[in-house]
């Protein structure tokens, strides 16, 4: 049996989704007890794991007497309600019968967009870790309404997933999936598909692999799961994708057998601010620039106030905002001014900006608070 060479894993990430579930779309207390039957003999060899799980949803809309899973916000945030605390019984359950401790974290982007917050839920899981504790992290749907999203929602918890392994600097990010991995065209259609073992970079025909292929529930498909993988990779944190239907894959992937979809990682070139700003941080407006100005950030060198050409949305100093040029986002950024005075100064020299402003400064965002998109 061919194998593969996996770095040396301390601190994995497992995202769990409509492995979960029923046909009925509810979710199956028997599949999280095989799951963490699995995981608990994972984590003999490996300390600290946490679970991004999905489920709150389908665990609630049955108790409130809808036959399906339901369409409107308010249901799906009363669903959520109600399952939430039954989802975290199921996985407290499981896990007591292999005498560990699970531990509920329930998150919005809010949490990760804003520095402090996200820097008290890495300390959080941290400690959870030391002790011994299995973090459940979910997506906080009471909270969050779709409309919102690009504001509050990760889209899915595979995003979910990829922001969590960069906010604990993790070893991996194992996805499971109601398939076996990435194939070279959607295998429920195509019998003759061919599984790709190995994915050094997620270049455009990487993603057209996935292009007409969904999970059968929920929201997050094979394109969502490649998406988070190539955020994942950008951090440095290398992905599996694999069948989790059989909990035994998980034990069979790490121990090196040539199962699933592996993503090679990039190497970690920037540092936990410059990720979070690039992965996790919500931005306020838009500043736009010249091409003078791309081309000097692609160097990695600060935006000055003459490369600025337009701004959108009112921001304050400090505020994230992202960067762009004509319709490309070249990166994120933490504006030392608010978008009254940039308006002022876009398009001056560094002298003219420092007559306006009275002090002899024209950096409009440094390059050590850039992330890169």
């Amino acid at each position: 049996m061919r194998e593969r060479k996996l770095p040396r894993i301390e601190n994995l990430v497992i995202k769990i989704g409509s492995n979960l579930l029923t046909d009925g779309g509810g979710v199956s207390s028997a599949c999280i007890a095989r799951l963490v039957d699995a995981i608990a003999e994972v984590k003999k060899e490996i300390d600290n794991i946490s679970i991004v799980s999905s489920g709150a949803i389908a665990c609630g809309f049955k108790e409130l007497g809808f036959k399906k899973r339901p369409v409107s916000i308010m249901d799906k945030q009363a669903s959520a309600a109600v399952g939430q605390s039954r989802l975290i019984w199921f996985y407290e359950h499981a896990f007591q019968k292999h005498s560990l401790t699970a531990a509920q974290i329930l998150i919005t982007k809010f949490d990760f967009s804003n520095r402090s917050r996200y820097i008290n839920a890495r300390s959080t899981i941290y400690r959870l870790h030391k002790l011994g504790v299995i973090p459940i992290i979910n997506e906080n749907d009471v909270l969050v309404a779709n409309e919102l999203k690009y504001v509050e929602s990760f889209g899915d918890n595979d995003n979910l997933g990829a922001l969590v392994a960069a906010l604990i600097n993790s070893d991996m990010l194992m996805i499971l999936s109601d398939v076996d991995g990435l194939f070279t065209k959607d295998p429920v259609k195509y019998p003759d598909a061919e599984i790709i073992h190995s994915v050094e970079g997620i270049t455009p025909e990487i993603l057209e692999l996935a292009d007409g292929t969904s999970s059968i529930v929920g929201t997050g498909g094979m394109y969502s799961k490649l998406k988070a993988a190539e955020h994942a990779q950008k951090n440095g944190c290398p992905v599996a994708i694999i069948g989790g239907n059989e909990p035994e894959n998980i034990k069979r992937f790490l121990a090196g057998e040539l199962i699933g979809t592996y993503f090679e990682p990039a190497k970690r070139g920037s540092g936990a601010k410059k990720r979070w700003i690039a992965g996790a941080a919500i931005p306020k407006g838009v500043v736009f620039v010249n091409e003078g100005a791309k081309e000097a950030i692609l160097r990695h060198n600060s935006l000055l106030a003459v490369g600025v050409t337009e701004i959108d949305g009112k921001f304050e100093a400090g505020d994230i905002v992202r960067i762009e040029t004509g319709n490309n986002a070249i990166a994120l950024g933490k504006v030392r001014f608010d978008s009254e005075t940039l308006n002022m100064i876009k398009q001056k020299s560094t002298s003219e900006a420092s007559l306006i402003l009275g002090k002899d400064t024209a950096v409009v965002i440094h390059c050590d608070d850039m992330g890169m998109l």
